[in-house]
């Protein structure tokens, strides 16, 4: 691939406003009705998402990061992508003092880069020969979604099922708390009611159940057992299940759950963030 270099003066150019106009639900509805774009930020966060096949768009770059070992491996890998001496790769250059107009980009280790999404598989698909996946309900921090992906892919954890009410995790912020785990470990969205979005637990639990998961859902409540009991560690296929911070899951999933669990606490606290007691579960249970 021939990358073509563009030096910018200004951020007006309409080839840049992915960068600079448009949010994460603009660019998630870009080519509607085709799938839209999203915008991975960081050498080692790119990197995992060539290396996952996500198809490069554009890229944004501070000039002097060019020189730098990280982007000038990034572009070697670009270059490497196709033998197609007529597929061309714009990547637009320009000053720091510039690009810092652009919210956040002081984050990005000086490269941004716009890539095609990809259709998400089917959870049948997805889950039938996975033995520990992880379920997040309605979790709309992007920094935790990403927290979460990355202990899930260091810890064992096979897939991550989201419901609609979820941060999305190619958003960047979410992608970059998970350091690019999000293209390695396998994830897709749980099916929701039809006639209630944001209702899971009828269409989604029947699903697991029917692929042979037993459920545990995460809570403080009466019959909750410790992450430790033996009938957790024995069971052959798991979906441990996650709610949104400060609410927590909702009542028709505990009620609808094989298992309640917590992790014992001491020292009057009781709970976590729910991406730190991620961590803690998947290493017991994974």
């Amino acid at each position: 691939m021939n990358l073509k270099y563009i030096t910018i003066t200004g951020l007006d150019n309409e080839n840049l406003a992915i960068f600079s106009q448009y949010n994460e639900g603009q660019l998630l509805h870009y080519n509607e009705p085709d799938l839209g774009i999203f915008i991975a930020e960081s050498p080692k966060v790119i990197f995992r998402a060539l290396d996952a096949g996500y198809e490069p768009i554009s890229l944004l770059v501070e000039g002097k990061t060019l020189e730098g070992k990280e982007t000038s491996e990034l572009m070697k890998k670009l270059r490497a992508l196709t033998t197609d001496t007529s597929d061309e790769l714009p990547v637009y250059i320009g000053e720091m003092k510039l690009l810092s107009r652009i919210t956040g980009f002081n984050l990005t280790r000086g490269v941004l880069c716009a890539m095609r999404r990809r259709a998400l598989p089917d959870v049948k698909e997805l889950c039938k020969d996975m033995r520990r996946i992880a379920v997040l309900e309605n979790v709309v921090n992007p920094t935790n979604v990403g927290a979460i992906f990355r202990s899930a892919a260091a810890l064992n954890i096979d897939a991550v099922l989201l419901t609609s009410g979820c941060s999305d995790p190619l958003y960047r912020r979410a992608a970059r708390v998970s350091m690019g785990t999000v293209f390695q470990i396998p994830w897709t969205y749980i099916p929701s009611d039809k006639g209630n979005p944001g209702d899971w637990t009828a269409a989604g639990m029947n699903l697991l159940k029917e692929l042979g998961f037993k459920t545990a859902a995460m809570a403080l409540v009466d019959r909750s057992v410790n992450i430790n009991h033996p009938s957790l560690l024995e069971e052959p296929k798991l979906a441990i299940i996650f709610g949104t911070e400060g609410d927590g899951l909702m009542e028709e999933t505990l009620n609808s759950s094989d298992y309640v669990i917590k992790i014992p606490m001491s020292h009057g606290v009781d709970s976590l963030n729910v991406a730190a007691s991620s961590a803690v579960i998947f290493w017991q249970l994974a």
